[in-house]
């Protein structure tokens, strides 16, 4: 058993190479057309391919073929302890998003991204996020900043999240939830906020909204009802970007997650509890 504490560098490093492999994977098994879908989750309109499956089977194989002893949270798999104790110092915890914005990504629309990220001792320590279509590879180290490459032989560019000048000029990226009540509620939220924003932004992808966010192509972002493989990888992105990225009274969770540049968020944030979210 390991008790050297990981390099968080050494573990942005396997997400990267992990997620090129895996994003290559999708692009390859993905088929002209719709893609079947295998099985529902939260509703009969939140759906699983097989191609999920296989995606999140290969991410876990490369990674514990490297990291034996770490845990790998995934959306389809579930958690899978390795041999190294989440309760133990240094301790690993792979959080895995194998096709985040499975909806896009069954109907062909291109806005869908593999995001993989490390905790250590349950902080995002490293992070990346792959937009399967577009190739282009969000990372982030805890501590050194964001950064975009827009394909593996591009220079990195660093990223910062810019904010509006005023509320009224925000666009602002949300999400609903699959279950019909919940998303009724959401809807009316959204409407209270839409007089006060520039406009509003639903892409399917909780992963790459963040990380549009960190890249200054949107203002802020709220939604309802994340899992932690939808807010890990992105979260950190945006985060070591420049913005705060919140829940309700504390850490963000399935009950609210809000992401906003610093100089911007509390203003935003005021909005989000005032809408109802």
């Amino acid at each position: 058993m390991s008790t050297a504490r990981p390099d968080p560098r050494a573990l942005g490093t396997l997400a990267l190479t992990t997620g090129r492999a895996a994003a290559a994977f999708v692009r390859e098994q993905r088929p002209a057309g719709r893609v079947d879908v295998a099985a529902t989750k939260s509703s009969p309109t939140d759906p699983v391919t097989e191609i999920d499956r296989g995606t999140e089977h290969l991410v876990r194989s490369r990674i514990l073929a490297d990291r034996p002893h770490d845990t790998i949270l995934g959306e389809e798999g579930g958690e899978t302890a390795g041999e190294e104790s989440l309760s133990s110092a240094g301790a690993v915890r792979w959080v895995v998003d194998p096709i985040d914005g499975t909806v896009n990504f069954v109907y062909g629309l291109p806005h869908y991204a593999v995001a993989i990220a490390a905790e250590v001792d349950g902080v995002v320590e490293a992070a990346c996020v792959i937009d399967v279509a577009s190739g282009h590879e969000y990372t982030a180290v805890r501590g050194g900043g964001a950064f975009v490459r827009e394909s593996p032989s591009r220079r990195a560019v660093r990223l910062r999240a810019v904010g509006p000048s005023q509320m009224s000029h925000a666009l602002v990226a949300t999400g609903f939830n699959y279950v019909p009540e919940i998303r009724a509620r959401q809807a009316q939220a959204v409407a209270r906020m839409l007089g006060d924003v520039r406009d509003i932004r639903r892409t399917g992808s909780a992963a790459l909204d963040l990380c549009a966010l960190a890249a200054g192509r949107l203002d802020a972002y709220v939604e309802q009802g994340l899992a932690p493989w939808d807010i890990a990888a992105g979260g950190l992105i945006a985060r070591e970007a420049g913005a705060v990225v919140t829940g309700l009274d504390g850490p963000p969770d399935a009950r609210l997650v809000v992401a906003a540049p610093e100089a911007f968020a509390q203003e935003f944030i005021r909005l989000v509890h005032a809408c109802g979210f």
